[in-house]
């Protein structure tokens, strides 16, 4: 009889990109709190790993070390420092591909920001999806056709994305550009929440 195939489990690291100043927030957004006192990071972590990945990488910058203390100490999470954080988010998103790109056995990360404090577990798992051929995949949440986050990028699309980033002229558009061009399938995920991101002071405690 020939031999089963040896199936590998496919791996999905969770990114969240927490590197900004927050200016419009008046601190780093790493070091909010909710009203209940829970880190907005702490919740990203969360989020990512109930959701299904299998490990998280938190990306930090300004005031990176008092923010390395809110990170759940877990065996399955790690935190890098984006040295080019102030060019803003395409910086830190590209921070967190270097940082995965040297384990073969990772399929796809899953970003998202430290600023979606409401980001429910739900949401992370529909943009998850079934597994398949997760190292081709391109897939990002909607909220009523808007586009938002998590984003999952499979290790097929890492280098182009990387080059995107590398020439972006707008350091804060991230991967969008690369996404819009590349035919980001749409995970529509209105129904679950709004996906608003939390920029301002009244907006810190959800």
């Amino acid at each position: 009889m020939t031999p089963a195939p040896v199936v590998r489990p496919q791996r999905v690291v969770g990114l969240v990109l927490a590197a900004g100043a927050g200016t419009r927030m008046g601190r780093p957004k790493a070091l909010v709190r909710t009203a209940g006192g829970r880190p907005w990071v702490a919740l990203a972590v969360e989020a990512l790993l109930d959701g299904g990945c299998d490990a998280v990488v938190v990306v930090l910058g300004a005031s990176a070390e008092e923010a390395r203390g809110l990170v759940p100490v877990r065996p399955s999470v790690r935190v890098v420092v984006a040295s080019a954080w102030a060019d803003g988010l395409a910086a830190s998103l590209a921070a967190g591909l270097h940082a995965v790109r040297a384990d073969d056995d990772v399929d796809a990360v899953l970003v998202s920001l430290v600023d979606l404090p409401g980001l429910p577990v739900a949401a992370v798992r529909r943009v998850l999806g079934r597994p398949g051929n997760r190292r081709s995949v391109l897939r990002r949440a909607v909220h009523d056709g808007r586009p938002g986050h998590p984003v999952l990028v499979g290790r097929a699309h890492w280098d182009a994305l990387a080059a995107a980033l590398d020439t972006a002229h707008d350091g804060d558009r991230g991967a969008g550009t690369y996404l819009r061009s590349s035919g980001a399938e749409p995970v529509e995920c209105a129904d679950l929440w709004d996906g608003v991101d939390h920029d301002r002071p009244a907006s810190a405690a959800p």
